[in-house]
């Protein structure tokens, strides 16, 4: 027999009309944001399926905008995004892609670029009921859903990373829910998903960055507020 949540009854706090086309996009959007880890300079929106076909009439595009200045689902400044926007000197373009069909629905691809330069670019589905999932990172395939926190560590594709990763957040006492690997080919470059419970001590960061070969690693808080 299904279980159903009050969740799924009531759906997730938010602002605007849709739990699909407002809630999810600004999930997304915020999600981004937390991996970029600086404040937005510029960024590019591309729209698909039905994203692309009522973005502006559900306020999916007030949504992105919100959610790549850091505000969450429920957050009251959503409808004024624009002006937020203009505000904090943030550069914005929004596409829409109707010839690709052979993506989820409610899709988006989001190319940001910080203050200090750094640049990351996602694909994401908004998948019902204001959850999400994360398909894509700067061109390779991926699939996490933002619901836990959760370690990216970017790497190359090498014998022994796995062991490196485990074996430092079992001596910082992270207690692991889900790690998968995702790569471009073989000895490529390579993504390492880590969602885990509870909160990430100080130095796990660092100690996972001080092997060769660990290009970056993004930490994502998902009740840390921006």
């Amino acid at each position: 027999m299904a279980l159903i949540s009050i969740f799924d009854v009531l759906g997730p706090n938010m602002v605007g009309p849709s739990s699909s086309h407002t809630a999810g996009a600004c999930r997304i959007a915020l999600l981004a944001r937390k991996m970029l880890g600086e404040a937005p300079k510029e960024v590019a929106f591309t729209l698909y399926g039905s994203f692309a076909k009522t973005y502006k009439g559900h306020g999916t595009d007030r949504a992105l905008l919100a959610g790549v200045m850091g505000c969450s689902t429920d957050d009251e400044r959503i409808p004024k995004a624009y002006e937020m926007a203009e505000e904090q000197g943030l550069a914005w373009h929004f596409s829409r892609n109707e010839t690709e069909t052979e993506v989820y629905p409610n899709t988006v691809d989001i190319s940001l670029t910080g203050v200090k330069g750094k640049k990351i670019s996602l694909r994401g589905e908004s998948v019902g009921g204001g959850k999400i999932r994360i398909a894509r990172i700067d061109g390779i395939e991926v699939d996490f859903t933002g619901e836990y926190n959760t370690l990216i560590i970017v790497h190359k594709d090498k014998v022994g990373m796995a062991a490196h990763i485990t074996r430092v957040l079992s001596e910082e006492r992270v207690n692991i829910a889900f790690m998968r690997l995702f790569r471009e080919a073989k000895g490529d470059t390579a993504y390492s998903i880590v969602e885990f419970d509870g909160e990430l001590p100080q130095n796990t960061q660092q100690k996972i960055l001080e092997k060769q070969d660990v290009e970056n690693v993004m930490v994502i808080d998902v009740k840390e507020e921006i």
